[in-house]
């Protein structure tokens, strides 16, 4: 992700806190974990949004938003993965939950397409929703722990160390920096 999105994402939050809609979330909003990188924050931002990519649902940013509060994770991070679920990934993803689901259902193989449509959700998913939502439930959760495994790893590892080091250090010299007087 380019370094310039990223931090508008982590520096405009105050405008997200001031929102007017989202004033029923009262002052959750206003932990710092939801905003802040974090060893935390981040391996449970990740987990997340994994989890969350794998819903079979639309508005998946919105879920993963409102956990992402609630666990007190950070909360662009995990809307952000949910996008790895988008119309390009999505046939493919959901395919192998279903493809996983009837296996250990134990359920023969029925007719599986998949489109991005409320007809498929009417009439289709009447047909394939017990093996597909165990697949994603399965797949979400390996993803999840996964993710969170995989960051809090990288974490540990001496080269995320310094780099975390390095951008703090910078905020620390920029917070006290004063300009010259003239």
């Amino acid at each position: 992700m380019p370094k310039k999105l990223l931090l508008k994402v982590l520096t405009d939050h105050w405008r997200i806190r001031e929102h007017p809609s989202l004033s029923f979330l009262g002052t959750r909003l206003h932990d710092p974990n939801l905003f802040h990188i974090t060893e935390r924050s981040l391996s449970g931002g990740f987990a997340v949004g994994l989890f969350v990519a794998w819903v079979p649902l639309p508005f998946q940013m919105i879920l993963a938003a409102l956990i992402a509060i609630f666990a007190r994770v950070n909360l662009p991070v995990s809307v952000i993965l949910v996008w790895i679920t988008n119309p390009i990934t999505m046939p493919a993803m959901f395919y192998l939950a279903y493809r996983i689901g009837l296996l250990l259902i134990g359920e023969p193989e029925g007719q599986f397409s998949f489109e991005l449509s409320i007809d498929w959700f009417r009439f289709q998913l009447v047909h394939v929703w017990e093996p597909l939502l165990l697949g994603c439930a399965i797949l979400g959760i390996l993803s999840s722990v996964a993710g969170y495994i995989v960051v809090r790893l990288a974490w540990k590892s001496r080269f995320v160390r310094l780099i975390v080091l390095k951008s703090q250090r910078k905020l620390r010299d920029r917070k006290h920096h004063t300009p010259p007087e003239q």
